[in-house]
Formats: C-alpha cells, sequence, structure tokens
C-alpha cells in the first residue's frame, strides 16, 4: 500500500467532480491486427513493469487522510482491454469520432484507472490502440505510460511469457480507518522530514513537476497579466471536442532556421499554436494588436537522482517535468515576430537552468513520449487557474520506428485534458519525421476549436514558406498571412 501524493489525491477529486482527468494517445500501426487473446497475453506479460496499473484506489471512511493505492484483488485485464471496430471506410474522421467518444467517459474509480481499446476497420489494413490513463497514475516515477510498456525497439523480439501476480492481502476498513488517522496527524511537516534532500532544493529552484509554482513563475505571470486575454477561460463542462493535426518535421526544422530566428522546435510548435489562437480568436471578434494568450508550458528539465519505491518501474531517470508561463502573441500580425518573441521568452523562463534536449529526450528507454506528456498535464489543474489560458505541452519522441507484437507503429497523437478554467489544450508528439498535435477543448465553450486546429498547420506552413522565400530571395508580401479559415472537418 501507498499513500497518494497531494497532487494525485487533488487529481483525483476533480475526476470525482465530474471532470474527466485523464490523458491518452491513438496509435495507429500497420497489419494485420492482433487477436485479442495476443493482446491479453502481452498484457500479462508487461504489467509487471507498471505495477501501478494492478492498482485501485483505496479511499479513507469519513475521508480522514490522504487515499491509498492498493492492489486490487479482483483484478481482471479483460475488463480494462476493450475491443472496437470503426465503421467504413475506416478513414481518420472515423477513428477520431471513436477516440472522441472513449476519451469523454470517465473510468471507473473502484477499478485501476485505465483503459486499453484495440480498433479494428481502418483502411489500408491498418488498426489501432487507444489508451486511456489518469493523470494520477503517471507520475515518471512510480508509474509511466502504459504505451511504454507496450512497444518494442525490434520487429522481431518475441512475445514475453504470461507472468504470474499475486496481489498483496486487502486490510480492514477499521486498519485503514486508524492509518487514514496517523496520517493526517502526521502532517506536511512529517512527509517534508522524510523528501530527499535533493528533492526539496529541486523544489525551492523550481526544478520539480511536483513543486509549487515558483516565485520566478508568480513574477513572470504577475508581468504578463497586463497583456493577456480571459477571453478563454471560464467553466468547463464533463464533455470535450478533440482535433487532431500533424505536419512534417522538417517543415518544422526548416521554420525554426528561417528568417535569422535561430529558433529551436519547441519555439516553432509554440508560434504555430499562436497563429492557431490568433485565427480563433479573430473569428470570435475578440483579437487586437495587444492581445496575448497566457500559456502553461510544461518543461523537461535535469533532476535529482534516486531510484523509485522498491520494485517500481524505474520511470525517467534524471528528468522532471517543472511548469513555465509562456506570453503567446496572439496580436502579432508577423509570424516571424511572433516566433522570436516566443523563442526569447523560453530563454528567459530557463532562468540559466538547462533543459533537457530534444535529442536527450528522444533517446530516453522505451517509449517515454506519452508518459512526459502525461506528466506535464499534471501541472495544469494545481497551477493558479487565473493564470493560465491555455495548456502546450510538446514532446520529442524517438526518430526510429517501434513496435508491438511485431506491428510497426506508423502514427501517434495525445490527448491531452482540459481542467479547472482552462478550456483548450494542446499535446504534441513527434514521430518518425512527422510532428503529432492533439487538440482539446470543452465542447460548449469552444465549438470553433477546428479553427484552431488548422491554424496550427497554417502557422507552420507560413513559416517554412518563409524560410523558403528568405533562401530564393523572395521578399514576403505585405500582408504576412492570409485571414484566419473556417474549420474544414477531420482528414
Amino acid at each position: 500500500m501507498e499513500r497518494m501524493s497531494i497532487l494525485d489525491a487533488g487529481l483525483l477529486r476533480d475526476d470525482g467532480g465530474g471532470v474527466p482527468m485523464h490523458a491518452g494517445t491513438v496509435a495507429v500501426f500497420d497489419g494485420p491486427a492482433p487477436t485479442y487473446l495476443d493482446l491479453v497475453r502481452l498484457l500479462l506479460a508487461r504489467l509487471s513493469l507498471v505495477p501501478r496499473y494492478r492498482q485501485r484506489v483505496r479511499t479513507v471512511p469519513l475521508g480522514l487522510g490522504r487515499p491509498a493505492w492498493v492492489d486490487d484483488e479482483h483484478f481482471q485485464v479483460r475488463y480494462h482491454l476493450r475491443h472496437a471496430a470503426v465503421p467504413a471506410p475506416g478513414g481518420a474522421g472515423q477513428l477520431r469520432d471513436l477516440a472522441g467518444r472513449v476519451f469523454a467517459q470517465r473510468l471507473d474509480a473502484t477499478r485501476p484507472l485505465w483503459e486499453l481499446w484495440l480498433v479494428e476497420g481502418l483502411r489500408d489494413d491498418r488498426w489501432a490502440l487507444i489508451t486511456k490513463t489518469h493523470l494520477g497514475m503517471v507520475d515518471g516515477v512510480t508509474g509511466a505510460d502504459l504505451t511504454s510498456a507496450l512497444l518494442d525497439a525490434l520487429p522481431d523480439r518475441r512475445p514475453p511469457a504470461p507472468r504470474s501476480w499475486i496481489p498483496a492481502p486487502t486490510r480492514s476498513t477499521a486498519w485503514h480507518l486508524v492509518d487514514g488517522v496517523r496520517d493526517a496527524l502526521a502532517g506536511p511537516a512529517h512527509r517534508l522530514a522524510r523528501t530527499p534532500a535533493p528533492a526539496i532544493q529541486a523544489d525551492r529552484t523550481g526544478m520539480s513537476g511536483r513543486a509549487a509554482p515558483t516565485a520566478a513563475a508568480l513574477v513572470t505571470l504577475r508581468r504578463l497579466a497586463s497583456a493577456s486575454t480571459r477571453a478563454l477561460n471560464g467553466p468547463i463542462g464533463p464533455d470535450r471536442r478533440w482535433e487532431w493535426a500533424d505536419v512534417r518535421l522538417a517543415d518544422v526544422t526548416a521554420a525554426g532556421a528561417g528568417a535569422g530566428a535561430g529558433a529551436a522546435g519547441h519555439a516553432v510548435v509554440l508560434a504555430a499554436v499562436t497563429r492557431g489562437l490568433r485565427d480563433l480568436l479573430a473569428g470570435r471578434g475578440e483579437l487586437s494588436r495587444d492581445r496575448a494568450v497566457r500559456a502553461l508550458v510544461p518543461v523537461a528539465v535535469p533532476a535529482w537522482s534516486g531510484p523509485g519505491p522498491s520494485g517500481a518501474h524505474p520511470g525517467l531517470p534524471g528528468v522532471r517535468v517543472r511548469p513555465a508561463l509562456v506570453n503567446l502573441p496572439v496580436g502579432e500580425p508577423d509570424p516571424v515576430a511572433r516566433l522570436a518573441r516566443i523563442r526569447d521568452q523560453l530563454t528567459e523562463t530557463r532562468g540559466g537552468r538547462p533543459a533537457v534536449g530534444a535529442r536527450v529526450l528522444a533517446g530516453l528507454p522505451g517509449f517515454a513520449a506519452p508518459t512526459l506528456v502525461a506528466m506535464g498535464a499534471r501541472l495544469s489543474p494545481r497551477f493558479p487557474q487565473s493564470a493560465v489560458q491555455a495548456v502546450v505541452t510538446n514532446v520529442p519522441g524517438p526518430g526510429t520506428a517501434r513496435y508491438l507484437l511485431g506491428r510497426r507503429m506508423v502514427e501517434i497523437r495525445p490527448y491531452v485534458p482540459v481542467a479547472g478554467t482552462v478550456r483548450i489544450s494542446v499535446g504534441v508528439i513527434s514521430y518518425l519525421g512527422r510532428l503529432y498535435a492533439g487538440v482539446t477543448g470543452d465542447f460548449g465553450a469552444v465549438p470553433d476549436l477546428g479553427v484552431l486546429r488548422d491554424g496550427v498547420r497554417a502557422g507552420v506552413d507560413e513559416l517554412a514558406g518563409r524560410a523558403r522565400d528568405e533562401r530564393t530571395g523572395v521578399k514576403p508580401p505585405g500582408c504576412p498571412e492570409s485571414p484566419p479559415r473556417a474549420p474544414t472537418g477531420p482528414d
């Protein structure tokens, strides 16, 4: 048994309040699809790498103390592995619609908080896996995203044999009540005393993904307040819209190198999202020259090293995720100027602390991108909601293929939840030469989410076009960009 952290307990409380707090992915593979039993056997073999996926939440009677993770004595892998098929013609639109319905449903809080969907019926003999994991399960140390455990770097790796598992004995309600009271009386001082000193220092410097918003972040927040817009904030309901877009990674690289910007891919991604938000606000009649959107942008940084609990998944050694606030200049009409301003802010927000480079993140053991996306999504609910109007999580994936039961993964799209009063979130993963963006919005508040999706594509295209024009000596037109486009629907 392990007590939840305060952050994880808060995520569980938010989910219980009707706001789904899970992240996910939609991964598409070359065929033929494995059988349902093949996936059952694979899960039974790999779940030992992520022990949290066999644990459920045990609350303390009367709310006395933090909930705990306990082994689920009734665990059945077939409950968590679902099987579905998309209707003809089996294109991207049908898959997106199915995934949207899956992501809209809350997880069953009485069972381990995850689902895996095997989806057949895609065109070109392809199939898909939809993963859905509660944010409270993925901290990068004691728990990782299930996708990371299922994928292999080689196509010919033999399927492992299922491994037996015996749950820990179930303790009585009275025991949990007494232990919960003991935990509550111990208080924060006792828990702080048990925290490794390097972790405390990391929190002080703002480098820990578990830290409260740092003083530097709050100073940045006040600096941005006068230039921001609250048009994107407000109450959110239980239903979601989810869109996706993808672009060539080569275009992202070219966009960053062009027009003298000297910007890394991360800045280009934020500039593309800025274009999408600019189009969305323009379509609503809410755009002006001084407008800005404050975005919470999780940044991977070096962290104190130390193993997780005995027998736990090794997680992401040496990497933690901390929050950064970036002022997205949606009011700036020149795309190159937008990119330069974002690049400068990213340099400033690091405050001399080095971020973990894209090459290092892409080379982490296994397939770490979904885990890092979920770790970034965990930051949003605990950040002051009035300080943030969008969440953008960008994680580089590997440049080489990944496989599941010998089938090559050809694309992967992230789902990042919205929470609090933040109605829009964007998750980005790069893989095999393409950059995949998943855009989530509150169903009632963001009916024009497709405008944002199309704007992300347009943002990369316009910057890459500027770079090509610069190389060929063509001057850009007087108007830096075309008017916002209406949503064109899914691919």
